[in-house]
């Protein structure tokens, strides 16, 4: 009897709905802006065991650039409730910052991958972020 190794073609697709990455505008002076990533869990359930990687890359004067690749372990996410991620410096903006979710619901998991594309994170796309009632940039 031959045990046959599950590839992924052969896992199920699970859909990752009501999570959002938000990029949200904690604070702001004349001369400074502070940003934060924040997962967002819009669920009436919690999801636990959460873990984003982050990494940004692209073009930055005439060269690539690439970001170190950071790993945040969060925990659980209340239904309805939010968490830091990490504090994000503007000066990335102009990079394509991608965040990649995984999180466990009764056991089964799900991950997703959310990218915020250069120049994505600006004034005019900036909304009130649910759960955190503060600005911000948010993908779902």
């Amino acid at each position: 009897m031959t045990k046959r190794i599950k590839m992924k073609a052969d896992l199920p697709e699970n859909i990752v709905e009501d999570v959002a990455i938000a990029v949200v505008l904690m604070s702001e002076t004349p001369e400074v802006k502070n940003w934060t990533v924040y997962l967002v869990n819009l669920k009436n359930v919690p999801i636990t065991n959460v873990l984003i990687t982050s990494k940004g890359y692209g073009e930055k004067d005439g060269k690539q650039v690439k970001t170190s690749l950071l790993r945040h372990f969060i925990g659980d996410v209340p239904a309805q409730g939010s968490a830091g991620v990490e504090a994000i410096d503007p000066a990335v903006f102009g990079l394509t910052n991608e965040y990649w979710l995984s999180y466990y619901i009764d056991g089964t998991i799900y991950d997703k991958k959310f990218i915020f594309l250069p120049e994505s994170i600006v004034d005019d796309n900036l909304i009130r972020i649910p759960v955190l009632n503060k600005p911000g940039v948010m993908i779902r």
